[in-house]
């Protein structure tokens, strides 16, 4: 089974290339390595990090950490997906 984890998060105004440096960073010291990682930016400096994992659906996979509080306006919006369709 394919499960996807998305972990998304808006930087403070204006520091929007500095939270993605730090999501970079971290997606490249997860405890393991997924078998794919894709990470993605959009207007008003949100960033976008996808994991794929060859594991089950509620299986310990482990996930970016929330930057520190001066970085982000919210709390990071975490999801995790179960792949049923490839095209």
């Amino acid at each position: 089974m394919t499960v996807a984890l998305m972990w998304e998060a808006r930087a403070v105004e204006g520091r929007g290339a500095e939270l993605l440096e730090w999501a970079r960073a971290r997606a490249r010291i997860l405890a393991a390595e997924p078998v794919r990682t894709e990470i993605l930016r959009a207007p008003q400096d949100r960033v976008l990090v996808l994991t794929w994992w060859d594991a089950e659906f509620n299986a310990d996979l482990p996930e970016l950490p929330e930057p520190e509080a001066d970085l982000i306006t919210r709390a990071v919006h975490r999801w995790r997906f179960e792949s049923v369709d490839v095209a």
